[in-house]
């Protein structure tokens, strides 16, 4: 071909393969960044994960308009033997958000008070430590990630930053776009319209699918057919852009010079595409920046645009694409809800078997990160008392579908670990305890569970409670992480605690895991052995469902110990007396080992990355990290 003549060395070749062949000459590109105001974030990017820096709310606070008293001074009151307090020396009111400060540690609905003369009120029901009071960190905890990276900001992620600490964040910056419209034919203004003459139409159309897309559109004006003035236009564009589009003038026209003048300055990659509309596709590099060649016709500029620019747009703002609609799914969990009102539930969901799973996260009013979290929302009507496990129910998306289908899901038992895998795949995870994790699996609602059960007889971590519970199922286990467990107290440890034997103590409160977890199979097997009786244990039977909600009790005064892990009281600038190292692995089953998330999940535990962020953390070990074993196999 020469600048007068056809040319004719247009090719056809196969989609995804120039795709493909086209992002591996592009390479990877030094993707920029830029710091902004959390509150101007909207629909931006986040380029790494953001981290709390403060609680939320940062004091203990009245959830509930009412009275604040001493839960000890209520003990034993019924509406047989009432009790009168008086304002100032037994309570005082308070205001739902009020601080809630010493002596007091419970707060009484106002509509559970019996006003009486001279500031007196009565009580017919006792209250406990800490009901209605919103303890420090029930919406947010310090050193919590927020927000992961790769995540368009939403109007409800600003609350939750704002909320955790965060002014300023660090966002992709949007690329620049440079759009070069080419036909001496075209014209801007209407006024200008007249026969041979078309009106410039498909540069807005790119100038706005950019903007949606998260790029910043550098539309220039209409470039006349001449090899001269396209070249310098070219070259203009290429320097003030991270990616070039020429629209029209890639066919095999007399007067179609782009696939040339991009050869001159650079390289082209493909000329011509099996699309249609959209064959004289030209895929091309100049200056190691993209330059794509779009066809004129204005249905074949938009499908390619979809085709070459916007992955390509989402790659360098680290996005995918999102949609929204109403799906059926399976609840993992039983949930109760209460006759008196219709209640939205916030969940995650990922695909097992071919089933849509939904695990229902934290319920309350107050739970912003549940909303952060969520990938939908499914409605209790006020006619239900609940759903059972294994129930289908109709899912409400946050999220778009396509995103969901490529997430793990994981149930079972928590740590921090978690957090640091889920900003590198997409990562849904319900924290149930070790033995929780085992019987969602047993019912295929997870792709893996990671657990940390001791056997007492053996002391063997995991192996013998997969034998137990998949008598029949070829099961495997991947190796994960030694952690640190032990005893969380307060900074100084002003307590004294130093053993097991201290938990029975009359000064001390304890806060303990939920049923099923392997933290309290350890807490319990360790008292065994020791003859301690856990009935001795006061707080033995409140529950936390997390390592961190035992670190923020400890944190916050409502505990003086609570066993965990060491992440979570370093976390927090708490103190730790180490009891032992133990496995926290997971488990899956042997038929999913070759499924491509879970081989997605083995690379980042075997990744330098990941290592060097545990280590981080403290408290952990790393040994055959990502190497499986076989259970259950003959």
């Amino acid at each position: 071909m020469n600048r007068d003549g056809a040319n004719v060395y247009i090719s056809n070749r196969d989609e995804e393969q120039v795709k493909k062949d086209y992002f591996e000459v592009i390479g990877e590109k030094d993707i920029s960044s830029e710091t902004i105001n959390v509150i101007d974030s909207i629909e931006r990017v986040t380029f790494e994960a953001v981290y709390a820096r403060c609680s939320d709310p940062g004091y203990n606070a009245a959830a509930m308009d009412g009275i604040a008293v001493r839960a000890e001074c209520t003990y034993g009151i019924t509406e047989m033997n009432p009790k009168i307090l008086e304002e100032g020396k037994d309570f005082q009111y308070v205001n739902t958000g009020n601080v809630i400060r010493e002596p007091y540690n419970s707060v009484i609905m106002i509509e559970d008070v019996i006003k009486m003369d001279d500031g007196k009120v009565k009580i017919i029901t006792p209250a406990y430590p800490w009901q209605h009071i919103r303890p420090i960190g029930e919406n947010i905890v310090a050193g919590e990630m927020i927000i992961p990276s790769k995540h368009k900001i939403r109007p409800l992620d600003i609350g939750a930053l704002i909320s955790g600490g965060i002014e300023k964040i660090k966002v992709y910056k949007k690329p620049r776009i440079g759009i070069i419209p080419t036909g001496s034919e075209l014209v801007e203004s209407f006024d200008a319209l007249k026969e041979g003459k078309i009106i410039e139409s498909n540069s807005r159309v790119f100038a706005a699918l950019v903007s949606q897309y998260g790029g910043k559109p550098n539309r220039y004006p209409p470039c006349e057919d001449d090899y001269e003035v396209l070249k310098n236009a070219i070259i203009q564009g290429v320097q003030e852009n991270e990616i070039l589009i020429v629209n029209a003038g890639s066919s095999a026209g007399t007067r179609d010079y782009t696939a040339k003048v991009i050869a001159e300055l650079g390289q082209v990659v493909a000329h011509g595409i099996a699309i249609k509309p959209g064959k004289p596709t030209i895929l091309g590099l100049i200056d190691k920046k993209p330059v794509i060649g779009i066809p004129g016709y204005p249905v074949s500029a938009y499908l390619v645009f979809e085709a070459f620019v916007k992955p390509l747009l989402l790659k360098y703002t680290g996005q995918k694409h999102d949609m929204q609609e109403t799906v059926s799914a399976t609840i993992s969990k039983r949930l109760v809800s209460s006759l008196k009102n219709k209640e939205l539930v916030r969940v995650t969901l990922g695909y097992v078997e071919g089933r849509l799973i939904a695990t229902p996260l934290v319920r309350g009013a107050g739970a912003t990160m549940s909303l952060v979290k969520a990938d939908g929302i499914f409605e209790i009507s006020r006619q239900s008392e609940g759903v059972e496990a294994g129930q289908e129910i109709q899912v409400k998306l946050l999220k778009p579908l396509e995103s969901i289908k490529g997430t793990l899901v994981s149930i079972g038992s928590h740590d921090l670990i978690m957090d640091i895998i889920a900003d590198q795949m997409k990562l849904s995870f319900g924290h149930v305890g070790s033995i929780g994790g085992i019987m969602a699996m047993k019912r295929k609602e997870c792709h893996i569970s990671p657990i940390h059960l001791l056997d007492e007889s053996t002391g063997e971590y995991n192996i013998s409670y997969i034998k137990k519970y998949f008598p029949d199922r070829k099961m495997a286990l991947i190796k994960g992480v030694k952690r640190l467990q032990g005893f969380i107290v307060q900074k100084g440890n002003p307590d004294n605690v130093k053993n097991f034997e201290d938990l029975i103590r009359e000064d001390i409160c304890f806060v303990n895991r939920q049923r099923g977890a392997g933290t309290r199979i350890l807490l319990d097997y360790h008292c065994k052995r020791l003859g301690i009786n856990t009935n001795d244990i006061k707080g033995y039977k409140r529950e936390m469902a997390t390592h961190m909600a035992v670190a923020v009790s400890v944190k916050t005064g409502s505990a003086n110990v609570g066993m965990g892990v060491y992440s979570a009281a370093k976390a927090l600038d708490l103190d730790f007396i180490p009891i032992a190292y133990e496995s926290y692995d997971f488990l899956v089953p042997h038929e999913y080992l070759d499924d491509p998330k879970i081989q997605e999940f083995i690379s980042i535990l075997k990744s330098d990355d990941f290592r060097n962020k545990v280590l981080d953390l403290g408290g952990y070990e790393l040994e055959d990290t990502g190497e499986t074993q076989r259970v259950g196999e003959e």
